[in-house]
């Protein structure tokens, strides 16, 4: 089925063809019918599947065909993140190009008057991180409770990022007869808790395909130590010049190491996270978006749900502490029919968490196998090193020197 053969707005249509959606994936194929019938949904599919436009499509058909009787917000989109928050507005900006259908954007970490000022001038979408919306909402510079939609996405986030009082709290501020939409790559018990507070006799849609990652990445680990990952860092990168890299590192302090790192080995990257403010974030986004820089440094929480094209290669620096972020890192490449590489750097003290992942994905990841004489050579050769490194090296090679031992008397 194409996009074409739906019952919805021809300037959705107009649109979809612009940005060259054509059929729909898996998960927008079993979710759009029931959005258009009003129908609650909880979706459960693998990242990379194009669930943004499995919500924004009929939300927008709706939207469209439903006018509203007074000018208000009628739709809201929780985001963990705000680069989510802001790509969804993307999305929403793109395919309602010519619809009369205005979106706005709301995040936290940014002076709040413009967004203030962007309210008063109305919209009928609201994408937004929930912290800034309650906040917003207790200043009476937002209402919402004219919004008949409700779209929750990577809740698995939210619940990780502590947002499951803020989502819980707004409710009463919407609509008593709303339609709910709830997106989330995993499942447990708690996100049931919060899914089940939230949606009625929902529609449950899930994609769970044999391999628990696309297809198309190709997944690779290499046994390289906690203090030698620079090393291998910069040689991946230096014989892979033209690809676009994203390295997954545990925190912001490693992010920000590592690029210093690369830095002295004479390679451009930039880093993202939580304590960068959101200008900076947004610059460095475009950078890599651009192929200004190649390489983008994130934490998990940074880059969760960002839809970054053309990211041939993922590289997990330091290995996820929980198992379900290797799903979503790995994600970011290979998506639709592209093909992407995942390199795992794994050092002793990580053994545990690799085996860990290994489990969840349910076989074990092909190893790079690398000689003791690579393994120092690459060290021996970096753009980093110092003549004291290589000496230290040199030293290291040699046997201890034997101890004289004194004549007994």
């Amino acid at each position: 089925m194409k996009f074409q053969d739906y019952h919805i707005d021809h300037r959705i249509k107009k649109n979809l063809a612009a940005h060259n959606f054509k059929r729909p994936t898996d998960i927008q194929f079993k979710t759009i019918p029931h959005v258009l019938n009003g129908e609650d949904v909880l979706a459960i599919a693998q990242t990379g599947t194009g669930k943004t436009a499995a919500f924004v499509i009929p939300l927008l058909h709706l939207l469209i065909t439903k006018p509203a009787e007074k000018p208000g917000i009628r739709c809201v989109v929780l985001a963990p993140t705000h680069e989510l928050a802001k790509q969804i507005h993307g999305v929403f900006e793109q395919l309602g190009t010519d619809t009369g259908v205005k979106a706005t954007c709301i995040i936290g970490g940014v002076e709040q008057d413009a967004q203030i000022q962007q309210l008063k001038e109305g919209a009928d979408v609201l994408v937004a991180t929930p912290g800034r919306v309650f906040d917003l909402i207790n200043q009476g510079h937002l209402h919402i409770y004219q919004a008949q939609y409700l779209v929750v996405d990577e809740a698995d986030q939210m619940l990780d990022r502590g947002f499951y009082k803020d989502i819980t709290d707004l409710i009463r501020y919407l609509a008593k007869k709303r339609q709910t939409l709830y997106f989330s790559a995993t499942i447990d018990a708690n996100i049931k808790k919060l899914a089940y507070s939230l949606v009625h006799n929902p529609i449950r849609i899930q994609i769970s395909p044999k391999n628990m990652v696309s297809r198309n990445v190709t997944h690779h680990v290499a046994r390289i130590e906690m203090d030698d990952k620079r090393f291998f860092l910069e040689r991946m990168v230096k014989e892979n010049l033209e690809s676009k890299m994203l390295v997954f590192v545990r925190t912001k302090v490693r992010a920000e190491r590592v690029r210093q790192a690369m830095e002295r080995s004479g390679i451009q990257s930039v880093t993202i996270h939580s304590d960068k403010d959101q200008a900076a974030r947004d610059a460095a986004m475009q950078q890599f978006l651009s192929d200004e820089c190649k390489m983008l440094i994130a934490t998990d929480v940074s880059a969760r749900g960002i839809d970054i094209p053309n990211v041939e290669f993922v590289v997990n620096y330091d290995l996820p502490e929980k198992v379900e972020n290797y799903i979503h890192r790995v994600g970011r490449t290979g998506r639709g029919m592209q093909k992407g590489v995942a390199v795992s750097f794994c050092s002793q003290e990580e053994k545990a968490l690799l085996e860990e992942i290994e489990e969840y994905l349910g076989g074990p990841i092909d190893e790079l196998e690398i000689k003791a004489h690579e393994y120092h050579e690459i060290i021996e050769f970096s753009g980093e090193n110092a003549d004291n490194w290589r000496k230290l090296m040199k030293e290291a090679d040699q046997p201890p020197p034997i101890k004289k031992q004194k004549k007994r008397k």
